[in-house]
């Protein structure tokens, strides 16, 4: 494997062997180009929108202070002009480059792979000294920020605040990112970031659901998929002088009918491909205001490129296809263009089998996919 660009000269092998979940990795001149300027009053217009998640952080001194979106514009013209941080999250989906800027982190598998998050923030901006729970890449776009990490153990918050800050916050390293520069964190690494300049950070963030997560959704995911033959019956019932209590018999029964339920590797992956591609609860889709005949698009189909909407994910085990939450039935014979079309969420093919062209108009029709020509610069 060769060097990639984002990683300061290792391969994304060296750096997964060595850093991943490991340590930290600081990477300066990570990234200079990031695509055209994104202005902290275009940040502000996005964190007024319904669908976009955004916050507004201040610190007054020891206090915190927290609110939520979406924001009137009259928010924003009331901040002072320093110790304040705004954050808007999937920005992804609503700016092709900054879409186009997540996808780069490819190294990590895409059911990692969570959003790219812009935070905006003057001189003393910070959300105070924290860890997170999942891996996180900080890229300084902009102004410059002073970084502090630590190793620490020590997790106490601070009580009371609305933000998890923790209480004590033992630095071991310090970096000053200027833009382009990139900080790699592993979970629940504390750091504490703020603001020396005016500028901007791009977080990608990747998904670490818990285990009770996880568990809880495999088992709504399995509640509409197992089927139990029988019901519960006690033909050789006696009399009990205590009509209240849940006898052993019964339970020993319950039991045995509950033990017929089962799962192996294809029931995990089934539940991953479906739980992993599931779009966030905000999340809508943007069908073609005048979507072409299929005909027609059958005929530009095989002309033009299709690519991924930004919020759609596809996600693949062996010949089994999952996009936005729902099992793609294919055509066995076009797996191969299906798998090429989840890795790199662009297709590029003359000819397809009536089947596949069926289900690709669908997901044009719903807003899963786009031709390429299409998508704004």
């Amino acid at each position: 494997m060769t060097p990639h660009p984002l990683l300061g000269g290792l391969t994304p092998a060296e750096f997964l062997r060595d850093y991943w979940q490991k340590k930290p990795l600081l990477i300066r001149g990570a990234m200079t180009d990031v695509g055209p300027h994104i202005d902290r009053d275009w940040l502000f217009r996005l964190a007024g929108e319904q669908d976009v998640e955004s916050r507004l952080i201040e610190r007054q001194g020891e206090r915190w202070k927290l609110e939520r979106g979406p924001f009137r514009a009259s928010r924003f013209k009331r901040l002072p002009e320093t110790d304040w941080t705004v954050l808007v999250q999937s920005v992804n989906h609503h700016v092709p480059h900054i879409d186009r800027i997540l996808w780069q982190f490819d190294f990590i598998p895409y059911a990692r792979l969570d959003d790219l998050m812009i935070s905006f923030a003057p001189p003393g901006g910070t959300v105070g000294p924290h860890f997170d729970s999942y891996d996180v890449f900080l890229l300084q776009v902009g102004g410059k920020k002073r970084w502090q990490i630590s190793s620490q153990d020590d997790t106490r918050l601070v009580e009371g605040a609305p933000l998890r800050i923790l209480e004590n916050f033992d630095a071991e390293e310090t970096f000053d990112l200027e833009h382009g520069d990139m900080l790699y964190l592993p979970p629940r690494y504390a750091h504490y970031g703020v603001a020396q300049e005016p500028g901007m950070t791009y977080s990608i963030g990747f998904r670490a659901p818990t285990a009770q997560e996880l568990a809880g959704q495999f088992l709504v995911h399995l509640q509409d998929r197992i089927e139990l033959e029988g019901m519960y019956a006690d033909p050789d019932l006696t009399v009990s002088p205590e009509p209240a209590r849940l006898r052993g018999d019964m339970v020993e029964k319950v039991s045995a009918m509950l033990r017929k339920i089962t799962w192996n590797d294809d029931t995990i992956a089934d539940f991953l491909g479906h739980y992993l591609t599931e779009p966030k609860a905000h999340v809508f889709y943007d069908p073609p205001e005048e979507p072409m005949d299929r005909d027609t698009f059958a005929t530009y189909c095989g002309e033009n490129a299709l690519v991924l909407d930004p919020r759609s994910l596809i996600l693949y085990t062996n010949d089994m296809l999952y996009c936005n939450g729902e099992q793609l039935e294919i055509d066995r014979k076009d797996v191969g263009l299906w798998q090429q079309f989840a890795n790199a969420r662009r297709l590029v093919c003359p000819a397809f089998s009536e089947e596949t062209l069926d289900l690709l108009y669908d997901g044009y029709v719903s807003g899963y996919w786009l031709f390429e020509s299409s998508v704004a610069q």
